[in-house]
């Protein structure tokens, strides 16, 4: 038997205690029977359940099958359904906690020396050693690493050629200007998808950030959009030694901005 605690029921808060619990029972489970959560399952039904796209991909990395309870069906899941009184009279009951993690921590101790080592009404057998012998064997190996909980959302290409994920810009190429796009972003990279394929990938920026390639863009906006200072100032100096002062007089004031850069770029000079 295994506990997890948690406050929250986003995805990333399952895979959280999924991934301390094949750290505890020390390997993954080929098969899991979740309930139907909606951090998992995003349609429930008896033969062909819509799982959520971040669990999913968890799953398939971790190397598990998820096989869903049907809807009001306990008999699906007896076994956990009746752990949850028996957790509750013997772990919480006159126990007091300093915090969650205290909580999580005497949980854990709790599952391994007193809920594993006692003697089971029906097995007469102190579970933990019965799953030592029996089943740890089958369990596929533990991961390594904790897993990079990807977020995924839908942004709409602006004009400008770009989208925005987690509260940063990133470009993306061709004419896609006005569809909205699949973005998969974890801690290091974000993917994005148009109808299912994948049209670009950036490293991951921190809010307020930004990621262009100049490639995405039309020539004619690279300058604008990249705010390439020295290719402005080259630019000017290409039609005269008196405008590319004059330009990099204006482009050193502090306060120039987007308007401009604008201007500048786009002057016949």
């Amino acid at each position: 038997m295994f506990v997890w605690l948690t406050f929250g029921q986003k995805t990333s808060d399952v895979i959280a205690g999924l991934d301390t619990a094949w750290s505890f029972f020390g390997g993954v489970f080929p098969i899991l029977i979740p309930d139907n959560l909606s951090p998992v399952v995003t349609k429930a039904d008896a033969t062909e359940p819509r799982f959520n796209d971040t669990f999913m991909e968890y799953a398939q990395d971790r190397g598990f099958s998820i096989d869903a309870a049907r809807v009001r069906h306990p008999k699906d899941k007896p076994r956990v359904e009746r752990q949850v009184p028996y957790v509750r009279q013997r772990f919480f009951v006159g126990e007091e906690f300093v915090d969650l993690a205290d909580a999580q921590r005497r949980a854990e101790v709790w599952c391994a020396q007193g809920a594993g080592m006692r003697i089971h009404g029906t097995t007469r057998c102190r579970p933990a050693e019965a799953f030592a012998t029996g089943e740890q064997h089958l369990l596929l190996p533990a991961p390594e690493f904790p897993y990079d909980v990807p977020v995924f959302t839908t942004p709409k290409v602006h004009r400008d050629h770009h989208v925005e994920v987690a509260r940063a810009i990133y470009s993306v190429p061709g004419d896609l200007i006005g569809l909205t796009l699949t973005a998969r972003a974890d801690r290091s990279v974000v993917k994005l998808y148009a109808k299912g394929q994948l049209v670009k990938v950036h490293p991951r920026q921190a809010p307020g950030g930004r990621s262009t390639d100049p490639a995405d863009l039309p020539a004619e906006r690279t300058t604008y959009a990249l705010r390439d200072i020295d290719h402005l100032i080259s630019m000017g100096q290409s039609h005269g030694k008196v405008i590319g002062l004059y330009i990099e007089a204006v482009l050193a004031i502090r306060f120039h901005g987007q308007r401009c850069v604008k201007h500048t770029s786009s002057s016949d000079w």
